[in-house]
């Protein structure tokens, strides 16, 4: 099984109900997977995102730069007794959705892998481990692997802050 990085773009009023509601929250996130599976829109029309298995290489590479939130993770947890997949869900507030969108656009991924080396992915355990799918860190163009998932996540933020909205974020 795989641990997959899941973003929901929320109202402020679709927030306050899945804080208040937490089965309707994890219900209205399956409802848009399932409906965005089949019309798989762009990340700027998408209410769900994902970064698939990047998500750890990702917030590798974010937390290296000084990123100020926590896109990965989310920063503000809700339904703590709940398990999305691995874990609870967090969100972000609309506000901190617009200072992540503008830190994404003003963060490139050539500046995020400067420095990095594939030793060092393995070093810190980042998850796909070394030798998992779809490659090891070790692997030619490893750092590679992150980049369209980062520019998804860039849009996806862009067009949530653009919308004034809020996200939910968990992995599954």
């Amino acid at each position: 099984m795989s641990m997959i990085g899941e973003y929901l773009r929320v109202t402020a009023a679709e927030l306050d109900r899945a804080i208040q509601d937490p089965a309707w929250a994890l219900d209205f996130a399956d409802e848009v997977q399932d409906a965005e599976e089949e019309s798989e829109p762009e990340p700027t029309e998408a209410r769900h995102f994902s970064t698939s298995k990047t998500w750890d290489m990702l917030g590798f590479l974010l937390t290296r730069a000084d990123f100020p939130v926590d896109v990965i993770h989310g920063e503000e947890p809700f339904a703590e007794d709940d398990d999305w997949g691995y874990g609870p869900p967090r969100y972000l507030r609309s506000e901190r959705v617009c200072l992540a969108a503008q830190a994404l656009r003003a963060t490139t991924y050539d500046q995020l892998v400067s420095g990095v080396t594939p030793a060092d992915l393995t070093k810190a355990d980042v998850y796909p481990l070394a030798g998992a799918y779809p490659l090891g860190w070790d692997e030619p163009g490893a750092l590679e692997w992150g980049r369209h998932w980062y520019d998804g996540l860039m849009q996806f933020f862009e067009a949530a802050a653009a919308a004034g909205d809020a996200m939910l974020v968990w992995l599954d």
